[in-house]
This record gives structure tokens, C-alpha cells and sequence, in this order.
């Protein structure tokens, strides 16, 4: 039962995600087939709920917005290119991987997508990569492998 909630706990942290819960669930003895269910329904929650608030997040971004104009962070640039170039469809499947589902929601969102359509595409998202990376995991492949060799 402990297990079930840290892969659930896990995915619905930003940054962890279904890209660590899932694997996460599979080392600690899950079936790959629990484990991503677990993972995106953790990640999924919490893309659910900030898609339900994000009217009150986006009344505050506007207030700091005129308050504090700041340089721009990296992932933030990143995910605007995202959507400039492949829209919705290209932050909803890229975001996940390259700068977190949760932001991808947020910046979809602000970026003027519609609930309904930020909804549907990240959640087709976030199953995708959670068998994605169930089934490296469940083969025994280290998805970080390129990650950890380009920082050495």
C-alpha cells in the first residue's frame, strides 16, 4: 500500500512526474501495468486541478506580471518556442519531458488555449509517456542514461 502512494505522491510532484513515479513503482515491485496507472493518475490530479484554478493563478500572473517585469527563465523560453512553432499539440507532448507537465499546463493556458483542449491533450500526453517510460523501465533501460553522460 506504501508503494501505491509513493508512486501516486511522486508523479503529482512537478518535476518528479510520471517520468520518475512510473519507473519509480516498477523498481519497488509493481507490475508495469499498476505502476502507470498509479503515475498518471497522480500526475494527471494535479494537471486536473491546476487547470481548474488556473483562473485565480492567472489573476495573480497578470497582477506580478505588471508589478515585477524580470528576464525571462530558460524553461520558460523554451516552452514559449514550443508553442510557437507546434501550438498546443507540441507543449502537450514535448512539455512533459522537456520543462514538466504542470508548467506545459500552466503556459498552454496562459498562451490562450482552452481548458477543454489543454485538458484533453495533456492527458493523452501524460499516458503516453507514462507507458513510454513503464515500458523502458519493465525492459530495463535507463531513460537518463543521455542525461548523466552529457553531464560528465
Amino acid at each position: 500500500m506504501l508503494t501505491y502512494l509513493l508512486v501516486f505522491l511522486t508523479a503529482a510532484i512537478p518535476g518528479f512526474e510520471v517520468l520518475v513515479a512510473v519507473p519509480l513503482g516498477i523498481l519497488r515491485g509493481l507490475s508495469p501495468t499498476v505502476a502507470i496507472v498509479i503515475g498518471f493518475a497522480g500526475n494527471a490530479s494535479t494537471i486536473l486541478l491546476e487547470i481548474i484554478v488556473f483562473h485565480k493563478v492567472k489573476a495573480w500572473w497578470e497582477r506580478k506580471k505588471k508589478k515585477n517585469v524580470t528576464k525571462s527563465s530558460k524553461r520558460t523560453v523554451r516552452a514559449e518556442n514550443i508553442w510557437r512553432r507546434y501550438g498546443i499539440l507540441g507543449l502537450a507532448l514535448l512539455g512533459p519531458v522537456l520543462i514538466g507537465s504542470h508548467l506545459a499546463a500552466f503556459l498552454a493556458l496562459t498562451l490562450g488555449s482552452s481548458k477543454q483542449q489543454t485538458a484533453t491533450w495533456l492527458l493523452l500526453s501524460l499516458g503516453i509517456w507514462s507507458i513510454v517510460f513503464g515500458v523502458l523501465a519493465a525492459l530495463g533501460i535507463d531513460a537518463f542514461q543521455w542525461f548523466r553522460h552529457g553531464l560528465s
